[in-house]
């Protein structure tokens, strides 16, 4: 903790009143030792309460004495009751005291509620921020799968389940003259943990499978519309489910989809 915090944290009040533990106020002696600005504003607070008490306290002039000591010898015979004069300046010191420290501890309760209320001010900001950006992404990406799908240079080729999973589909729009390729795979099911979904350009004669792709993180992709590698000559496309990372050649048995130029 800085000097200044702790100057303001409000301990050096407690330990002039004599509110604190002994260990404590040991503490509190041992900054005042270390720190001089510390024992500067113990002196300072000393002196107000001081003056707060002194304030208050009753004040005899000689006059007055004089005639005190007068009425005094003239009654020295008589035995005179006398009632223990309460110190109101005292009571009324320690109640400055304990009313300096509320407001001390107020004002402390207030400032940690701003405190409190600028971070979750920030932690909501941040939040916002952050789900803003995820909806400018989403936008850009559907702006993307549309601006595909309408653009008629683009060759889509149809591509149909296969016997290991009859009920998949998927679609290919193929740019000829850029070459981009683009993978529509609504049709397909979420791949098994472990699986990911690979796809192929075919030369049919002889066959020649050659990979453009993978199709990554799946679950996160909302549209399904996948960007994969360019090609320029292609007889037909396929996708087949293969072990994370991809492989060098096609599982045929896992052969999902397939479809003709």
């Amino acid at each position: 903790m800085e000097t200044k915090e702790y100057i303001e944290s409000g301990i050096l009040e407690l330990y002039v009143y004599g509110s604190l533990t002994e260990a404590e106020s040991e503490e509190v002696a041992a900054m005042a030792k270390k720190h001089p600005e510390i024992n500067a504003e113990i002196i300072a607070i000393e002196k107000s309460v001081v003056a707060l008490s002194s304030s208050f306290s009753p004040f005899q002039s000689a006059e007055n004495y004089a005639k005190i000591k007068e009425k005094l010898d003239l009654k020295a015979s008589e035995v005179i009751p006398m009632t223990p004069k309460k110190n109101w300046s005292q009571y009324i010191g320690w109640a400055a005291a304990i009313v300096l420290l509320a407001g001390i501890v107020f004002q402390y309760n207030q400032l940690e509620e701003t405190n409190n209320q600028v971070v979750n001010a920030n932690i909501e900001k941040a939040k916002v921020e952050k789900e803003r950006n995820e909806l400018t992404l989403k936008k850009a990406a559907i702006e993307t799968t549309l601006a595909v799908i309408k653009d008629e240079k683009n060759t889509v080729v149809a591509l149909g389940g296969q016997a290991v999973a009859p009920e998949s589909s998927a679609k290919v729009y193929w740019n000829k003259e850029t070459q981009v390729v683009y993978v529509d795979a609504t049709g397909l099911p979420e791949p098994p943990k472990g699986m990911v979904y690979q796809v192929w350009a075919l030369k049919l004669n002889p066959l020649t499978p050659t990979s453009i792709g993978l199709l990554d993180n799946f679950d996160k992709n909302d549209q399904r519309f996948f960007a994969v590698n360019n090609t320029g000559d292609a007889e037909a496309f396929g996708i087949t489910l293969e072990p994370a990372g991809g492989s060098l050649t096609p599982t045929m048995e896992q052969l999902y989809t397939l479809g003709k130029v």
